[in-house]
């Protein structure tokens, strides 16, 4: 549908119980409608030939918010979209996977819902930072991260908000409170709380909030784990716990490797969108805008999202 707001910029909104949130926002004239939109994906498998990409993981737009406070809704919005993702990326070959949705207000749909996306291409289980329930330390989350460590599939937490309260609170400051620091306060919350210990076999991975915010999360986590007398790893952080961060061009990559190594650091480029963490050419400009050498460069193009991501 098309809604005219206050302002008088028209665009194309879904509309939800209630509430408009816009669906063309942040697009780009440089990506070929077709390929942004998955109409046609021999368009975007050129597209990605063009740009150097072999494999595209996907991750959503409309699900960086929350969108619904009926358990039946949410799962029905789920189950739409994982079963769409699974028919565009069937059709390429294996070049395009995805992140699936778990419906979490119902915990037995959520699992069956991870099963239904392992068997058609899913690599990832789609998390916001902060989610209707609560934190990720919350027990209540524990039978979907059992679920998907059994499955070989990665939690991963893409920056956004799935709490109504905080999103109505911050939904004005332009995404930096609403979207990124959740993703920051979850890495905290799951380190602090052991959660990674609980399931060792499960892989964390966080995206579109870059990687500079890493040696200080670990300074404060530092700081608290001694004052608990407990044994804190430094470098070894990620690795220990087995997860993987994206980080993004413009990140002082040196300083980061310094704090955490380079074999838990990938790169994402955000296709298909015009916001900060947009980098559509990052294989190609990351070379240039780094000073990590090739090797490094070829652990977070390739080596790392591979393990990261089992591809």
């Amino acid at each position: 549908m098309v809604l005219v707001p206050k302002d008088g910029s028209a665009g194309t909104y879904w509309l939800i119980e209630g509430r408009a949130f816009r669906s063309d926002t942040n697009q780009r004239d440089i990506f070929p409608t077709a390929a942004r939109e998955l109409s046609d994906i021999k368009v975007r498998l050129a597209h990605m030939d063009e740009m150097g990409v072999d494999i595209h993981v996907l991750y959503p737009s409309i699900f960086l918010r929350p969108l619904s406070v009926h358990p039946e809704v949410d799962t029905a919005l789920a189950r739409s979209y994982n079963r769409w993702l699974a028919e565009i990326c069937e059709q390429s070959k294996g070049r395009l996977r995805w992140v699936m949705i778990p419906p979490l207000m119902q915990m037995d749909a959520a699992i069956a819902e991870l099963h239904f996306a392992k068997e058609h291409g899913a690599c990832g289980v789609f998390m916001r930072g902060i989610e209707r329930h609560g934190r990720m330390s919350d027990p209540y989350i524990f039978p979907l991260y059992e679920e998907a460590a059994k499955l070989d599939m990665p939690i991963t937490f893409h920056a956004g908000n799935g709490n109504f309260d905080h999103y109505d609170l911050h939904t004005r400051d332009f995404g930096f409170t609403t979207f990124k620091l959740p993703a920051v306060g979850a890495f905290h919350d799951l380190i602090m709380k052991g959660i990674p210990e609980k399931f060792p076999d499960l892989r964390w991975v966080f995206v579109e909030v870059s990687s500079q915010w890493i040696p200080y999360a670990m300074n404060d986590l530092g700081i608290r784990f001694r004052r608990q007398d407990r044994s804190f790893p430094g470098k070894e952080l990620l690795k220990q716990n087995n997860i993987y961060v994206a980080c993004q061009t413009a990140d002082d990559l040196d300083y980061v490797f310094d704090h955490v190594g380079d074999d838990n650091i990938l790169l994402g480029t955000d296709y298909g969108h015009n916001d900060t963490a947009t980098e559509l050419y990052a294989l190609r400009d990351i070379g240039t805008k780094s000073a990590a050498d090739a090797g490094r460069i070829a652990k977070i193009l390739s080596d790392n999202p591979k393990r990261a991501y089992s591809l």
